[in-house]
């Protein structure tokens, strides 16, 4: 789980070394603040190279161990470079690839679209299914209602007209309809808005970039999203996990190569009116902000999709919450899931309790079976 300011924590020390990773205000809700162990003993010479830079609205990390630090420069610039080119693709509401098909929608005419593009959506719609479409990004509309759609949001509800509007379309990727490379809708209320997915699979195809570079121990942190490879000089990669409602991290965990960890959070994208919490993650079948949990955390095994599916099987699970959790979880092939409530009651699956070294153990934690 990750989150707005991140700090490192390593399997070799008691504690955790502060170290400001990250500022998400684009999509980020993170319960967890995930990066890499950087401290080496003293009587060797340094073997990891870690470069950092801001990309899709958060702050973003490549951590590189036991190459030369030349040689790990110039992979992790490709890499930053790579994800710097599929923020500007896929910005949901600066101009981009996304804004463009979203004003052919709205306007009834067909857009051509890349290959690369056509294949995130086609993925986007088939974890759509697999969620009932509780993970729905044709719902932009109703997240721009809420305000979310810029860099600083002000704390003031949609019209009420033009939010049942957008709700009562009930628009969904399944409203496309593909010729080829020229896809339409036949929904004018579908906006697509990948924010509850583009970094997690850009997380897989940085990872996918490193490993056919032959970049074997890596970990990338795209805001709180991360996925490890290899190892960190003969151990695990090991992450911090924070608590919504607290600075401080409450428990370490250690990656192995190719999982990927994500966690959905109403703490870095929200406004407060009243004491009520509105976050950036919107129930489609209300059109509301969910209110149930304060975060919900996954960690994906190693696979094609790993990073993808730790972005997106948490939206279900989240949105939902504790009672369907582990049937979604199942539908993702996700064992390892960690849940705080509402009211700060914290469940988590036997398998990732067994994985987890408390820091701060919760005043309340419950099996999630």
């Amino acid at each position: 789980m990750l989150n707005a300011a991140e700090r490192v924590a390593d399997a070799t020390i008691a504690g955790i070394m502060p170290r400001f990773l990250h500022a998400a205000r684009r999509f980020g809700g993170r319960y967890a603040w995930i990066a890499a162990g950087l401290l080496l003993s003293a009587c060797s010479p340094p073997q990891l190279y870690t470069q950092e830079s801001y990309v899709f609205g958060t702050r973003v990390q490549i951590s590189i161990y036991g190459l030369e630090p030349d040689v790990a420069a110039k992979h992790a610039n490709v890499v930053l470079k790579e994800l710097d080119r599929l923020h500007v693709k896929l910005h949901a509401w600066q101009p981009s690839e996304i804004t463009r098909l979203n004003a052919a929608f709205a306007q009834g005419e067909t857009a051509v679209v890349d290959v690369e593009l056509a294949q995130m959506i086609q993925q986007a719609a088939n974890y759509a299914r697999r969620s009932d479409q509780l993970f729905n990004p044709a719902v932009g509309n109703l997240v721009q209602l809420w305000g979310f759609h810029q860099d600083q949001f002000a704390p003031v509800t949609p019209d009420p007209r033009a939010l049942q509007t957008a709700l009562a379309a009930q628009p969904s990727l399944e409203n496309l309809n593909w010729r080829g490379a020229s896809v339409s809708s036949s929904n004018p209320q579908l906006a697509i808005d990948f924010g509850g997915f583009a970094k997690g699979w850009a997380l897989d195809h940085a990872a996918n970039y490193l490993r056919k570079a032959r970049v074997m121990n890596a970990l990338v942190n795209i805001g709180g999203n991360v996925i490890a490879l290899g190892k960190k000089g003969g151990e695990p990669w090991v992450v911090g996990l924070q608590h919504p409602r607290s600075p401080e991290a409450m428990a370490t965990l250690p990656l192995y190569d190719g999982e990927a960890i994500g966690t959905t959070g109403d703490y870095q994208r929200f406004f407060e009116i009243k004491g009520q919490r509105f976050s950036h993650v919107i129930d489609p079948r209300t059109g509301q902000p969910a209110q149930g949990m304060q975060a919900v955390t996954v960690l994906s095994p190693s696979h094609a999709e790993a990073g993808a599916v730790s972005d997106v099987a948490t939206k279900p699970m989240f949105i939902q919450g504790v009672p369907s959790a582990l049937r979604y979880a199942q539908r993702f092939g996700i064992k390892d899931v960690l849940m705080v409530s509402a009211n700060g009651d914290v469940y988590i699956t036997e398998q990732l309790q067994q994985r987890l070294t408390w820091l701060k153990p919760p005043p309340h934690l419950y099996r999630l079976r």
